[in-house]
């Protein structure tokens, strides 16, 4: 088995993946930023929340597209636009809010514009990936790797944040945020790895299609159902805290104990040489996390609470990584990037879907039963996805995998 360190060998891979996740640390920075800007400049927690919703609505279901464009075009002639486009929406939506005063209106088209064009860094690093490890093995530690490293971004980012409004307006964070994917993006696209990556033109309908859109629902439906438990976990954590008289710091120890849990187990993860197929595990995993956040609605204190939660961060990074792969697997070399891109919006889609439920939930059941509710919604994609694999004929590997290591497509 390849080690973590044999990944990061690879020619190329260290400024390629240095500068990519340089770019989506802007990710994990902006929506705290953003909520403090728009909170401090209108006044209004309803008006916050709108802009966030307009933002994060127009970024997760316009992803695909944006993924698209770059499987067509290439990541430099796709990615440069966008990044630039973003990068500006960001600084005109911090000099807006810069003062108090500013219309809510105003923010929210601004906000609008800048989500439609979020450059997919995240799917497209992930397609680099496919082209510097061609050993499947080495994949899956590749994949690993950058899922763990995408959970420490978005747990470093609101730290970042917190760093820069002790400072300065929390305006100069959204600032901050167009110079860190403005200066991540040039740095990635002139890397000699996606440099040579000139796009493949439309994915072919006969051969690609029908393929695409068979192979990525299992783990569209996966993701979606992680998504969703993840989503509704942090307002029934809040909620268990809170019938219990505990305060607001020690439901941020809780949701560090959940993202360390899942950087644990991606790394192990990657770790492990495993014998059973993508499809198999996937099902697994995301019923794993189901049955962890069922015996999570069981404790009986926060300490045994803070248990289960890193139990269930265990099983997060892998049902993700795997769904990735399984994406991959599936999708032919001209829409990888996009299919990569569905997996993610899955994931987004259902986080924001499990918040909306859960807060209805949380007003007419008790956290314990919201717990049990959450973990269903995994154990059912996971059944669903243990279904459709059983279900599903054979199909042949997407080209340029045979047995199970990746041929060079260039």
């Amino acid at each position: 088995m390849p080690s973590y360190a044999a990944v990061l060998r690879i020619p190329h891979a260290r400024r390629t993946f240095t500068t990519a996740l340089v770019g989506r640390l802007s990710y994990g920075t902006l929506p705290l930023a953003l909520l403090l800007t728009v909170t401090r400049t209108t006044g209004s927690y309803a008006v916050a929340g709108t802009v966030m919703a307009l933002f994060g609505a127009t970024s997760v279901f316009l992803s695909p597209a944006r993924a698209a464009l770059v499987d067509r075009y290439g990541p430099r002639r796709a990615l440069l636009p966008m990044a630039s486009l973003y990068a500006v929406l960001l600084g005109t939506l911090a000099a807006a809010a810069w003062r108090p005063g500013a219309s809510g209106a105003l923010l929210g088209a601004i906000a609008v514009a800048a989500g439609a064009c979020t450059p997919p860094l995240g799917p497209t690093m992930r397609t680099v990936w496919i082209e510097l490890a061609l050993d499947r093995a080495l994949l899956r530690r590749a994949y690993s790797l950058d899922g763990v490293a995408e959970e420490l971004l978005f747990v470093s980012g609101p730290l970042v944040v917190g760093g820069v409004v002790r400072f300065a307006a929390p305006a100069a964070a959204l600032a901050m945020g167009a110079v860190l994917v403005a200066a991540g993006t040039v740095g990635f696209v002139t890397s000699p790895a996606v440099a040579r990556m000139t796009g493949g033109g439309p994915a072919p309908k006969e051969r690609g299609g029908p393929r695409v859109v068979a192979g990525i629902v299992p783990p569209v439906v996966a993701a979606a159902g992680v998504g969703l438990s993840l989503g509704a976990l942090d307002l029934l954590v809040l909620a268990f805290a809170e019938q219990r008289g505990h305060g607001d710091s020690t439901v941020a120890w809780i949701f560090a104990a959940l993202s360390a849990g899942s950087a644990v187990g991606g790394l192990l993860y990657g770790a492990v040489e495993w014998r059973s197929g993508a499809r198999v595990r996937l099902a697994l995993l995301t019923a794993g996390l189901g049955l962890t956040l069922v015996a999570a609605g069981l404790a009986s204190g926060l300490a045994t609470l803070t248990g289960a939660v890193v139990c269930a961060g265990l099983f997060v990074a892998p049902a993700l990584t795997t769904a990735y792969l399984v994406a991959d697997d599936t999708a032919p070399p001209g829409a990888r990037t996009q299919a990569g891109a569905w997996v993610n919006t899955a994931v987004n889609a259902g986080s924001s879907a499990g918040a909306a439920t859960a807060g209805l939930l949380v007003a007419h059941v008790s956290p314990g039963l919201g717990f049990a509710c959450a973990g269903g919604t995994a154990l059912l994609a996971g059944a669903a996805v243990s279904v459709g694999r059983r279900r599903a004929p054979a199909v042949a590997p997407a080209e340029g995998v045979v047995e199970g290591v990746r041929s060079d497509p260039r």
